[in-house]
């Protein structure tokens, strides 16, 4: 029996369809290759915006077309708000209202035994973990509180037994993450252990790999959590990424977020004089409702105050359910257009400060993929989406990965280098990526 997923949506829905396909492996099934028709199609939605929901329809209209007689069992965050619109699609035999009805379907398809974690995750170099779920932040764009409103954080034996199964497996990078990251261990009071004491625990484990951590908000980079990065500098990497969505009081007021941008600035100062140059990575949005150019002009002051490594920028898209669809001052296509350009060459600016900056230093590499001779990526599809792990491409010259400080990096090759983390010296930039030596 052959089986095909698709994933849309954060890297917490990216763990989740993992989990479901490690549970249809044990059931027998393998994944359909190039050609081949599966007999069971999962969709794991999003629902974050209405273009979201769109191609969450799409990808299972899709895969009624091409997988003729498929079953197809829907799953996610738009199949929790919306789960009579999806089970009318074609072929639509499930709806997963609730990720935590995963091991109930398997049961009920025969595996009495499901799968407590990942021991793989598809053909990527690195493994994301879930380590928490469920958010109560009340921004006022965001629907994801609505869909998945409680927080639950997975037992600390759980992670760590699931940590070690992905490194003996080979995988090099693990990235924690959850809807809400920081709030890990919120949900069982005083005694539960909270995020920096599941970080440490991790880090301690023996072998060769490094940690990661997804997004936070900047007041959860505390004292505790600093201590502990600054403690394991080789194996917590020093990225950063800090949600903070505009660089505006007003529009954060307006957003509905808890800090302000002064509270966010002072708290990047005190990540950079703890920890050695880090990469402070962010999000933001462009054309929130009633933003004036003035706010704007306050947004693109910031970029360039705090020096991003990278920024993921969007434009305000209303989602219909959330206060902020409903809010007067709404943006129109064109100024949010020119606005995204004018960020846009402020962020570029921003990264290539940062990423000139670390000329000259020594920095740990996760090699992921050859380049062919124009320095063009070897493999189709992505960076991520490259040959099976540990396999290498023989005589490749030059190869691309990611730095520990979350930069794309250039190196010289040899055949043994996919998949290891190797020490550079950065040496230049070429594109947007820094090109290194192999230390000595």
């Amino acid at each position: 029996m052959l089986y095909r997923t698709i994933t849309l949506g954060c890297k917490v829905n990216q763990y989740e369809t993992e989990l479901l396909g490690e549970g249809l492996r044990r059931l027998g099934y393998r994944p359909a290759g190039v050609g081949e028709a599966a007999q069971l199609c999962a969709v794991n939605t999003c629902t974050v915006t209405a273009e979201s929901d769109a191609k969450s329809r799409k990808a299972i209209r899709q895969l009624a077309r091409e997988n003729p007689g498929a079953e197809i069992v829907v799953m996610g965050c738009y199949a929790t708000r919306a789960a009579d619109e999806l089970a009318r699609l074609p072929g639509v035999v499930d709806v997963l209202t609730d990720k935590r009805q995963i091991p109930e379907w398997l049961a009920r398809r025969g595996l009495l035994d499901p799968p407590r974690g990942i021991g793989r995750f598809g053909r990527r170099h690195r493994a994301y973990v879930k380590v928490q779920d469920g958010c109560r932040m009340p921004c006022a764009y965001c629907i994801i509180p609505r869909v998945r409103p409680k927080l639950s954080s997975r037992p600390a034996d759980a992670v760590e037994e699931e940590v070690r199964g992905l490194i003996d497996a080979g995988y090099r990078e693990v990235v924690l993450t959850g809807i809400h990251l920081g709030h890990y261990g919120a949900d069982g009071g005083e005694q539960r252990p909270g995020l920096p004491e599941l970080v440490e625990r991790l880090a301690q484990l023996p072998g060769e790999f490094r940690l990661r951590l997804s997004s936070l908000e900047a007041a959860e980079v505390d004292d505790r959590l600093l201590a502990v990065m600054a403690a394991y500098p080789r194996r917590i990497c020093p990225h950063l990424h800090l949600s903070l969505q505009s660089g505006s009081d007003t529009v954060l007021q307006r957003m509905r977020r808890r800090d302000t941008v002064e509270q966010f600035g002072v708290r990047c100062e005190e990540i950079r004089r703890r920890l050695d140059q880090p990469a402070l990575t962010t999000d933001l949005i462009v054309g929130f409702p009633g933003e004036s150019d003035a706010e704007f002009d306050e947004t693109c002051r910031l970029v360039r105050r705090i020096g991003f490594a990278k920024v993921h920028l969007f434009r305000f898209s209303p989602r219909q359910g959330t206060a902020a669809a409903d809010m007067p001052g709404q943006i129109d296509g064109k100024t949010k257009r020119e606005r995204m350009r004018v960020l846009e060459h402020s962020c570029e600016h921003s990264r290539r400060w940062y990423l000139e900056s670390l000329v000259g230093r020594r920095l740990e590499v996760l090699v992921e993929e050859p380049l062919d001779e124009h320095g063009d990526h070897a493999h189709e599809g992505t960076r991520e989406a490259t040959v099976s792990l540990g396999v290498a491409a023989s005589g490749a010259r030059r190869w691309l990965g990611t730095a520990d400080r979350y930069v794309p990096v250039e190196l010289p090759g040899q055949a043994d280098l996919e998949s290891r983390l190797v020490a550079v010296e950065a040496r230049g930039m070429a594109q947007d990526r820094l090109t290194a030596e192999i230390a000595r």
